[in-house]
């Protein structure tokens, strides 16, 4: 009966957003038509999903953890049950559950923008919503008062500099400091469990106790692709990197080490506004940091993260360079896009250049992928790629880009410096590892 309960709610959530949506003015007749056709079909379909998240395992056991208490919720439009409905409905319905306030990460509560959010009120319920990535980055005392427990359901994607790991990270900092509990839904990795890859970067002294926005995307020093759930994360990030928070993970049901995203049965929801697919979240580990280079990694195109190139991109010697190279699990064509991402100087503009498509991800290292696709741009044109100061960060290497580059080092005798530290990281995360 699990799935009724939570179609029941799902029906309940649609209802009263399309009374939020539709004007006092319009007809009610069509829209009625199609809630209760909606309806009709919703309460004789089950909800078949070989995953529960965090929150659905959470509901099952009748928010036990959260009963009586003023909970504040860290999430965005990824915090789902596994029937669809928001995570802010669940909870906002939920018997013996005082949702009290919302805080939101980077591409704020919709999970729509592509820059810095101010603070709002959420439409249906009314809550304060908290930007955690404008001002700062973290809850202030201010925002975390008349609060007893901050819950945390956002659907990460498995790499380290994107930054909702960063934000978890700050926001168990904020309630150790304010005293209060923490907890976690957890949510699957989508590119799989298992696979460790990347450098794990120098750590920066007290990055965790930020309130700006600079230390989000290497806010531990832990490799590219780690390998790990949100819960897992948050688990080792209290123990290892010093947090100590009064922290509470809520696994998921279902879930194996080995799992892909499209092997959950869960719907999946862009993350953020250009991390489209799957595709481009396992290669995002490695080819993503490709962004800190002068070129576009297609922003605001159907494939963002996975067309790289420029103006002056030259993608039939490009395409030479990478033919020779043979890489292990993806397939690459010479093409044109036009980015139309606001703020990036190609806005517009005919970029030439690459298209990736990840083929095999049992053959495929990102990470080592992305090191030959700068290598190949930097060869095919000597003198024309440059990079900036985010790729140190992001690859978590300083000495990457001048071996590449300058040095005509192999992809491989790069990646193979990070080999200890990979394995020191595989043997530190065994013990937070929940499947």
């Amino acid at each position: 009966m699990a799935w009724f309960r939570g179609t029941m709610t799902t029906i309940r959530c649609i209802v009263r957003r399309v009374c939020v949506m539709v004007s006092p003015a319009a007809s009610l007749k069509p829209v009625l038509v199609c809630v209760l056709g909606l309806l009709a079909l919703l309460a004789v379909t089950p909800v078949f999903a070989a995953v529960l998240p965090g929150i659905d395992v959470l509901s099952a056991h009748d928010f036990d953890i959260l009963k009586g208490r003023r909970v504040g919720l860290i999430t965005n439009h990824t915090g789902r049950s596994a029937s669809g409905t928001s995570t802010i409905d669940v909870l906002a319905s939920a018997p013996g559950v005082r949702l009290v306030a919302l805080f939101s990460p980077e591409h704020g509560i919709g999970g729509e923008f592509d820059q810095k959010v101010g603070s709002s009120v959420d439409r249906i319920t009314g809550l304060p919503v908290y930007s955690l990535y404008g001002a700062g980055c973290r809850p202030t005392a201010a925002m975390l008062q008349g609060i007893d427990m901050l819950v945390f359901d956002i659907q990460d994607i498995g790499t380290r500099f994107y930054t909702y790991i960063g934000t978890l990270s700050l926001a168990m900092h904020a309630a150790r400091e304010a005293g209060i509990s923490f907890a976690v839904l957890d949510r699957p990795n989508p590119i799989g469990g298992v696979e460790v890859a990347g450098a794990v970067p120098v750590p920066v002294a007290g990055s965790g106790g930020q309130n700006d926005c600079s230390s989000l995307t290497s806010i531990h020093p832990i490799p590219t692709r780690h390998g790990m759930t949100i819960g897992e994360l948050a688990r080792l990030f209290n123990v290892e990197f010093g947090i100590n928070c009064d922290l509470t993970v809520i696994p998921m049901q279902g879930w194996q080490r080995g799992m892909f995203y499209d092997e959950t049965g869960l719907a999946w929801i862009n993350p953020s506004p250009n991390m489209k697919s799957l595709d481009a979240a396992l290669l995002y580990p490695g080819l993503g940091t490709l962004e800190t280079a002068n070129l576009s990694v297609g922003r605001g195109t159907a494939r963002p993260f996975e067309v790289y190139g420029a103006p002056w991109v030259d993608a039939q010697a490009v395409a030479r360079n990478l033919a020779a190279r043979a890489i292990p699990g993806i397939s690459f064509a010479v093409c044109d896009f036009v980015p139309t991402a606001v703020g990036h100087p190609y806005r517009g503009k005919t970029c030439h250049g690459i298209g990736i498509t990840a083929i095999d991800r049992k053959l495929l290292d990102p990470v080592v992928a992305g090191l030959h696709l700068v290598q190949a741009f930097y060869q095919a044109q000597p003198g024309q790629l440059r990079s900036k100061e985010g790729f140190a960060i992001e690859v978590g290497d300083s000495e990457a880009w001048k071996m590449l580059t300058q040095e005509g080092k192999t992809p491989e005798e790069v990646a193979v410096r990070w080999r200890e530290g990979i394995e020191r990281f595989r043997k530190m995360r065994e013990r937070y590892l929940l499947y």
